[in-house]
């Protein structure tokens, strides 16, 4: 006699924290959407590994990609004729890169260039346009990135004109810690130099003043923040403009 024909086997969901190669997604941007809008994006996207002074667009560039950033430090560089360039944007994992797509424009104002070793989510810009019409959770949470960036842009501007170099180095510090989610951030003097907009021997100055505060303590090729109340106490206060406004948006948009 036959036996009874089992169940079909049941396999776990998938969590929602995976695309569908396994990738874990930490991008909060990508983790906020509904699960409808998640469904019809997440196939489109592309997980990328993007080494340190990897750039992923200069001025002038034809977006043809852009970036929901998962790990690791994109800047977003404004830059000059002669060569020169000064950051204008830090992004992490709370953000994307090709926001002039949002606005229907196609070319870059800007370079974005990982910091330090990264992975982000690569989609097509065609692919972009076509999912905002879809899902307007994405648009809504995209124009919001937009307006927390356009901020940030402005308060680095007032930020680099106004305040000295060790309490802009505390800033830009606190900022990439908030983005990489550790302590310890792996970067040169020579690259801090050239986010800050200022001479190494400058940067040289301003992390012995920290250091000997015991608020960082500096290696080559590596900061740890030691005390970071304290790191926050002696950076300007555009640190903490930017921070409340930030979660003060994100209190308004829930």
């Amino acid at each position: 006699m036959a036996g009874k024909p089992r169940p079909p086997t049941k396999f776990p969901p998938k969590p929602a924290n995976v695309d569908g190669d396994g990738n874990h997604i930490h991008n909060e941007i990508l983790l906020s959407l509904p699960t409808k809008e998640s469904q019809l994006l997440l196939p489109k996207l592309e997980f990328v590994r993007l080494k340190t002074h990897h750039v992923l667009h200069e001025p002038g560039d034809t977006l043809k990609s852009a970036y929901f950033c998962n790990t690791g430090l994109v800047s977003i560089l404004s830059v000059f004729p002669d060569g020169k360039s000064v950051e204008v944007g830090l992004v992490g994992k709370e953000g994307f890169i090709g926001v002039p797509l949002v606005a229907g424009f196609r070319t870059a104002p800007t370079r974005a260039i990982a910091q330090i070793e990264a992975t982000a989510f690569r989609v097509s810009s065609e692919a972009l346009t076509a999912a905002l019409r879809q899902c307007p959770t994405l648009e809504r949470r995209l124009q919001q990135f937009a307006q927390v960036m356009t901020m940030q842009t402005t308060q680095i501007a007032a930020c680099n004109r106004l305040h000295e170099v060790n309490e802009r180095l505390a800033r830009w510090l606190l900022m990439s810690s908030d983005r990489i989610g550790s302590n310890s951030v792996p970067l040169t003097q020579e690259l801090l130099a050239q986010m800050l907009g200022t001479r190494r021997s400058s940067v040289t100055v301003a992390a012995g003043i920290l250091q000997k505060a015991g608020l960082i303590a500096h290696t080559r090729g590596d900061v740890k923040i030691v005390d970071r109340s304290k790191l926050e106490a002696a950076a300007c206060e555009c640190y903490g403009i930017m921070r409340w406004q930030t979660e003060k948006w994100h209190g308004e948009a829930e």
